[in-house]
């Protein structure tokens, strides 16, 4: 791996940044991109508040949700 060069010099001046620089950049903040096969769909969904309620006593009520579903239509 080679040593990479300061992108500042002695001065303080932020030299040009040269595709070499940033061949080997990868993002230090944020999520990761999802690809788009396995990302979920978001839906609007009407349900009776006894049923919220219940769904949110189980922690994550997505996961929770997919998978009684998923139970249901036999997934």
């Amino acid at each position: 791996m080679r040593k990479q060069k300061p992108f500042t010099d002695e001065s303080g001046e932020v030299g040009e940044l040269e595709h070499a620089d940033l061949k080997d950049f990868t993002p230090t903040c944020g999520r990761p991109m999802i690809p788009a096969k396995p990302r979920k769909k978001r839906i609007n969904l009407m349900l009776d508040p006894d049923v919220v309620e219940k769904l949110k006593a189980t922690g994550n009520m997505s996961n929770h949700t997919n998978k009684v579903l998923r139970d249901f239509f036999g997934l």
